[in-house]
């Protein structure tokens, strides 16, 4: 009867020891797995755009998460995001980051009209790139959706014609600034370094970017000087934008089914900036400017301001070249987007109020409200 009991309470003991040892197994397995899982990276994630495409990315369940950046705020931490700290300009860095990845949205980039940074803009956007996409083919990297701008296809001298993505690219116009100049390189050498089988590249021209969030007030600064008062005059041009949110949403579906070497336009609205001052003025109930020079005397103006002001080593109100592109039509035809990626921006004056308030309490405080009307 005990050898009995004994042989029972051996088998009983067996059973558990391989039970918990398939369990070890199994447990072993799933940690595997779940590490092997193919990450989803983010270059530029912490600024306008990446920082609304990061939180929509987490709010969709992407995991895991890995942005490349040369800070790592503590928002991305709290939203449980990996964070590699270099630069795309780095093969090292760039590397580190791309190791396990499947998938990249490159919006790393650098946003000025100054020609004094057309080097650093060149560096960043064009062998940054490159040296991103070695490393993502390298690494076996499936997709890669990269941020360029609207204004390497979607401008002209008139307002007569909406460019789509099929419009022969305006080099003699986009040219004159290392800003456009170095986006249009970046896509060409972006399609030659990241093509072959399996893989994928998926262009993305979004307009000016509108909304809440611009930190570095990279894209909505014309909103800060319109509510401060420092646009002298109406350029006689247009301008087509986009919310940043929007925008964020577009490159998730762009990922999802973008195809391969396509290009899509991104705008909500194409309207003349007298237009677009009239729409601020009605939110803000700032006064819009209503003076229009001729093209050539806004520029010269504009140019002989900076040179005083730069004598005085004093930041100008407003950049000569941003006087001279506000004198040219950068509308835009989203069709394509709209068919193929469901692009659906929202109310513009939602976005423009959004972009209002913004402004006003992180750069402006409540004196802009005090001096409004």
């Amino acid at each position: 009867m005990a050898a009995t009991k004994k042989s029972t309470a051996k088998k009983g003991a067996t059973k558990a020891a391989a039970k918990a040892k398939k369990a070890e197994g199994a447990s072993k397995t799933g940690a595997l797995a779940r590490r092997r899982r193919p990450l989803t990276l983010v270059t530029g994630g912490t600024g306008f755009l990446g920082s609304h495409l990061v939180r929509l990315l987490v709010a969709e369940g992407v995991k895991p998460l890995r942005v490349l950046s040369t800070s790592a705020p503590a928002w991305l931490e709290e939203l449980g995001v990996e964070t590699v700290k270099g630069s795309v300009t780095s093969p090292e860095d760039a590397r580190r980051a791309v190791e396990g990845v499947a998938e990249v949205y490159h919006l790393a980039g650098r946003v000025s009209r100054d020609k004094e940074d057309a080097h650093k803009m060149y560096s960043l956007h064009v062998e940054g790139t490159r040296v991103l996409c070695e490393a993502a083919r390298g690494a076996g990297v499936r997709s890669m959706v990269l941020a360029s701008t609207s204004g390497t296809i979607a401008v002209t001298d008139t307002g007569d014609v909406v460019p789509d993505e099929d419009w022969p690219v305006p080099l003699e116009i986009i040219s004159r600034w290392p800003y456009y100049a170095s986006k249009l390189y970046q896509e060409r050498v972006a399609l030659e370094h990241f093509s072959g089988k399996n893989r994928r590249l998926v262009i993305m021209n979004p307009s000016l970017l509108l909304g809440p969030g611009d930190e570095r007030l990279s894209s909505t600064k014309v909103v800060l000087d319109f509510l401060a008062r420092k646009i002298p005059t109406v350029p006689k041009g247009g301008l087509s934008f986009v919310d940043a949110r929007d925008a964020a949403h577009a490159f998730y579906a762009a990922m999802q089914q973008g195809a391969h070497g396509e290009r899509y336009l991104l705008g909500s609205a194409n309207w003349t900036f007298e237009k677009f001052f009239g729409r601020l003025e009605r939110i803000t109930k700032v006064s819009a400017p209503f003076v229009s020079l001729p093209s050539k005397l806004a520029v010269a103006g504009a140019r002989g301001l900076s040179s005083i002001f730069r004598q005085w080593k004093l930041a100008p109100p407003v950049e000569p070249a941003e006087i001279e592109m506000a004198e040219y039509f950068w509308y835009l035809d989203s069709s394509k987007a709209r068919t193929e990626l469901g692009f659906t921006p929202r109310d513009t004056s939602e976005t423009l109020l959004d972009t209002v308030n913004y402004v006003r309490e992180n750069f402006l405080g409540g004196e802009a409200f005090r001096n409004a009307g």
